[in-house]
């Protein structure tokens, strides 16, 4: 497994100083987990062009599973062209980049099986390594003080701890009310995560040091929750919801919901700006699960942050289906899989200017590498 090449360890002083200013106030963090470096904004060290040493050393490229093709295709963000393409085990799902940074997991969970798979991907060759047997890995997350990957059964309403480099079971978290458990997002300290249940309207809320599940939340509407994201503040939650076209506002500590932001049809996927202001929201164009291609409601929506309010929309030219993915190094390009239309947006954070890429069967969950931050908390690099 590729868990050899160690990432600078930062002192806090490093730390304060890529962060740009000192700590307003700490925050006691569950013990490991790197400090808070900025409360008011937990993407502070996610900025633009902001790599650590070792994972700047890695080629650009964009790594695109495609759930009906079982294979990975790579894409060249300078040329736009698919440059290389691998086999992986069936129905791979989300490209997850490691709590380390240093290998990108393809969750492959053999829908309707149960031969389910990790590929791991060596990010500086590109290339993948031998799989590992893993039993229904929709998606997976790590624990941010990194002693556990945690892959979402999602099958099996089930969560999996599990050792990060080698993926040996340390013990499982049963969600029985979450049926369709598949996205998440973690706390500001680290002591909890909130996952979305995506086929019967509720979140869950676990206790991710104790391992144990805290409450179920059904939301007052819609009823087909998707990703997830937490917001510079590390309290709030923003839920994306596919029936309800919008955004449901959770307060995490409370667990209540405290409001809702309409954005568009088939509302999906969740990523900040590289600056931590903005929010871009995919707008799947469809309410199903099989949508069709060239949906004139596929789009991007961008949320404020500071006001919670929509403040542009990029629909796609000809119509699409964007689904998930991830913002560039530099900030400047979104990219997102065209779920039913086997293709690849490439969208100008500026002016929502689009490029389409060809790439294989159902694209899903590609991830954007190298990224900035200091660690990976999972699904298609949630930075930090």
């Amino acid at each position: 497994m590729i868990h050899n090449r160690k990432l600078p360890v930062l002192g806090l002083g490093a730390l304060l100083a890529l962060g740009g200013g000192a700590l307003a106030q700490s925050v006691d963090t569950i013990p490991g987990m790197p400090p808070v470096v900025d409360p008011h904004n937990i993407y502070s060290e996610t900025g633009a062009n902001h790599l650590n040493p070792e994972v700047a050393r890695d080629p650009a490229r964009i790594y695109v599973p495609n759930l009906r093709s079982n294979n990975v295709y790579v894409i060249d963000p300078q040329t736009y062209t698919v440059v290389s393409r691998f086999k992986v085990g069936k129905s791979p799902q989300h490209v997850v980049p490691s709590w380390d940074l240093r290998t990108l997991w393809v969750t492959n969970n053999a829908e309707g099986t149960t031969n389910g798979t990790l590929t791991p991907i060596d990010p500086r060759t590109t290339q993948p390594l031998a799989d590992v047997a893993v039993d229904d890995p929709y998606n997976m997350y790590f624990t941010p003080d990194g002693q556990s990957a945690i892959t979402v059964a999602e099958a099996r309403q089930r969560l999996d701890f599990r050792d990060p480099h080698t993926m040996e079971l340390q013990g499982s978290v049963s969600v029985p009310q979450c049926k369709g458990v598949n996205h998440a997002d973690f706390s500001i300290d680290g002591r909890y995560a909130i996952f979305t249940c995506e086929f019967g309207g509720y979140l869950a809320k676990v206790d991710t040091v104790n391992r144990k599940v805290m409450g179920y939340l059904k939301l007052s509407g819609g009823g087909m929750p998707q990703d997830i994201l937490t917001a510079p503040d590390g309290h709030k939650f923003y839920v994306a919801d596919m029936h309800a076209d919008g955004v449901f506002v959770i307060d995490g500590d409370t667990f209540r919901e405290t409001g809702f932001i309409p954005t568009g049809i088939g509302t999906h996927g969740l990523y900040p700006s590289r600056d931590g202001t903005k929010m871009y929201v995919a707008n799947r164009g469809s309410h199903k699960i099989h949508g069709t291609p060239h949906s004139k409601a596929g789009g991007v929506s961008v949320i404020d942050f500071a006001t919670d309010r929509v403040v542009a929309n990029w629909p796609i030219p000809g119509g699409g289906s964007p689904d998930m993915g991830n913002v560039s190094n530099d900030g400047k390009t979104l990219w997102l899989s065209g779920r039913f239309d086997d293709v690849v947006y490439a969208i100008d954070t500026t002016t929502g200017a689009t490029r389409i890429i060809p790439v294989g069967l159902e694209p899903h969950g590609l991830t954007v590498w190298p990224q900035p931050g200091r660690y990976s908390i999972g699904h298609t690099g949630i930075l930090r």
